[in-house]
């Protein structure tokens, strides 16, 4: 594994970059990302550091992001291409290599996928998702049932976080990215 920034670095330039509600949901994920790594044996230094910067290009704004793509030679995928909400992960996870020297290839996957998920996630890439919907400033209808079955199975835990965001996405008209339907398949192939 390769060094990794001191957090108290991480969390002031974080704080910088974000608005002030942004920064405390991070500090949320932080917090959560933590007590999930510790229940379930993921190596919390690095879910803390993931969780830090999962979020750190969200509040740049879309022309920004989009520069941003063409500086990094990202090209979007066409579903990426066309939801803005996505674009944030893709280019945190090149920030974060770039700009904080992260070279740990799981805790870039966890900043990179922490928006759709995508198929044989590790347990660090599966607690950054889920602690991005369940920190607890998170309120929507079956919060608290994730929350309780991330205490207790964490991969059940994602495939019903899956469930519920790929809903939710159906119910307001959008598009769903394959990476998250194939993270979902993948999830209930292995375990039948």
């Amino acid at each position: 594994m390769t060094e990794l920034p001191q957090e108290a670095v991480l969390e002031a330039e974080v704080r910088r970059r974000l608005r002030p509600d942004r920064f405390a949901h991070v500090q949320g994920v932080v917090a959560t990302a933590d007590a999930l790594a510790r229940r379930w044996g993921v190596d919390v230094r690095r879910a803390r550091i993931a969780a830090w910067l999962h979020d750190v290009a969200k509040d740049e704004p879309p022309e920004t992001l989009l520069k941003r793509a063409r500086e990094f030679d990202i090209v979007f995928d066409e579903i990426t291409a066309r939801e803005p909400a996505l674009w944030h992960s893709v280019i945190g996870a090149e920030i974060a290599r770039r700009e904080f020297g992260i070279r740990d290839k799981e805790v870039l996957a966890a900043i990179r996928y922490h928006t759709t998920g995508r198929p044989g996630m590790s347990g660090l890439e599966q607690i950054v998702f889920l602690a991005d919907l369940i920190e607890p400033g998170r309120r929507f209808d079956g919060v608290e049932e994730l929350r309780r079955q991330s205490r207790e199975d964490l991969t059940e835990a994602v495939l019903a976080a899956f469930n519920g965001v790929i809903c939710h996405v159906i119910r307001q008209g959008g598009l769903l990215h394959p990476d998250a339907v194939a993270a979902r398949n993948d999830i209930l192939l292995r375990r039948s």
